[in-house]
């Protein structure tokens, strides 16, 4: 999609989108409206009042995107860039992601794997292979803009280049109560919303209105490295997974084409041994005399379990409610899947009168969302907990026990979940929770020592450098 052509047909009234979604097609008796016709019903201002604006055009934004523009919605979504554009990502799509796409949707793959090496912090490799493909990569501006423009064909309206400075739901911007203010940068009028969805990313705008909340804030640093293609043929159809040097760190290779995608990511704190280890994996790798095309960094950031996912009519999702995987730090799935159900869900709060109903259709987004992903965080969790202290455990297991590799293999092709593992394989629970007991003994010995170490005479720094830093670790 062009610049152009997404910052869109600013002589279009939003309105022709209205009527062309399933609403229209069933012939009900309140087909919807189009947002000039609402704006005058509701003895607003002559400015057309969106049913949903979505905030950001990434994997979570342009599925909500599309989830309520099918719907027969008028959807209006903003993006700050120009698209495509280019996201430090690893670009792994997994079973769930792909089983998340809209219908038809021609996943632009750059990559089919079917092996994987694992090193730990470079040694001890081991590589496993399967028959059949495990996952695809992609570059994240090809897939994000193919997403968009999915987006589009249902019937949303994009523009970018805008900035969101941020979401008024009460005050003079606002034209009545079933209306939000989304006020964005040097422009003097906001756009008007029945529903706004956020999905602007880790450093989200519209999460800060929300009060979402993180309590795993990671680091990951990545390089695109073009290589010939001689050493392209080396990785074709394999990628690479190292356990780090830091507590619940990874690296990882992933091959597209000509070029390939190297990151690793640790707790965020730890940003110069974070460098040193992207520098010393690159390195021990052979690809040191190639000139990176890209040379990024970002920050991940992972939801507290009682943050919010939404205020009066505005809803969150992605990155932008923290919504990923805690160990393995995998966030498109998760963006993809709580997308579609935002989506949804803002159809219904836009379709609410009153603020009792419009609380009532958050709250069940709410509970879809921790229903499912928030069940899988929970064991992701519990994953990282461990692996931070006990990698080599994680590399014997995944390189020496076929059974930990067939899950492996089944969760990258979407035919479970970590937490359909530990709900339905009795060994898999018992070794969990097994392991769980043990950190929790060795967390409570190391508290003991520290508490121990400060006592009667004081001595803080004896108790300050006893304990490992709190918090939690992930990749991107």
């Amino acid at each position: 999609m062009s610049s152009e052509q997404a910052a869109g047909n600013e002589d279009v009234e939003p309105a022709e989108h209205a009527g062309t979604g399933r609403a229209a097609e069933s012939g009900t008796e309140n087909p919807v409206e189009s947002p000039a016709e609402e704006s005058a019903a509701d003895g607003a201002q002559d400015r057309p009042v969106w049913d949903v604006v979505v905030v950001g055009a990434g994997p979570a934004g342009a599925s909500a995107a599309y989830a309520a523009a099918v719907a027969g919605r008028s959807v209006l979504l903003l993006e700050k860039a120009e698209l495509p554009r280019y996201k430090t990502c690893g670009g792994g799509i997994i079973g769930p992601s792909r089983d998340a796409l809209p219908p038809g949707f021609d996943l632009p793959l750059r990559e089919r794997v079917h092996a994987v090496t694992f090193t730990l912090n470079g040694k001890l490799t081991r590589t496993r292979r399967s028959r059949t493909m495990l996952f695809g990569l992609v570059n994240r501006d090809e897939f994000d803009n193919g997403l968009v423009e999915s987006a589009v064909k249902a019937g949303a309206e994009v523009r970018t280049g805008v900035m969101v400075s941020r979401v008024e739901q009460h005050g003079p911007a606002v034209p009545d109560r079933r209306t939000v203010a989304v006020v964005l940068a040097g422009e003097e009028e906001p756009v008007l919303a029945r529903a706004v969805v956020g999905a602007d990313g880790s450093a989200s705008r519209i999460g800060a209105h929300v009060g979402v909340k993180m309590d795993q804030v990671d680091l990951g640093l990545e390089a695109e490295i073009p290589v010939p293609e001689s050493v392209a043929e080396d990785w074709a159809g394999r990628v690479l997974v190292d356990w780090g040097p830091l507590p619940g760190s990874y690296g990882w290779v992933f091959p597209k084409g000509d070029t390939l995608t190297v990151g690793v990511i640790s707790a965020r704190g730890e940003g110069a041994a974070t460098k040193r280890y992207l520098d010393d994996f690159i390195g021990r790798l052979g690809l040191a005399g190639f000139e990176p095309s890209v040379s990024s960094g970002h920050l991940t950031r992972c939801r507290a379990d009682d943050s919010p996912l939404s205020r009066g009519r505005v809803l969150v999702c992605g990155d932008a409610a923290g919504l990923l995987e805690p160990w393995t730090r995998e966030g498109i799935s998760f963006a993809l899947r709580s997308g579609r159900l935002a989506g949804e869900w803002a159809v219904r709060i836009a379709e609410s009168h009153d603020a009792v109903d419009a609380r009532r259709q958050a709250l069940n987004y709410a509970f879809a969302v921790k229903a499912g992903l928030g069940v899988e965080m929970g064991v992701g969790r519990r994953l990282l907990r461990i692996f931070s202290r006990r990698p080599g455990l994680f590399h014997a297991a995944l390189t020496g026990f076929r059974p930990a590799w067939n899950v492996f293999a089944r969760f990258t092709r979407g035919a479970t979940s970590l937490a359909e593992v530990v709900r339905v394989h009795p060994v898999a629970r018992r070794a969990l929770d097994t392991l769980d007991r043990r950190e929790a003994g060795r967390e409570a010995a190391v508290d003991g020592a520290a508490t121990a170490g400060t006592g009667a005479d004081g001595d803080d720094e004896a108790g300050g450098s006893s304990g490992e830093e709190a918090a939690p670790r992930r990749p991107a």
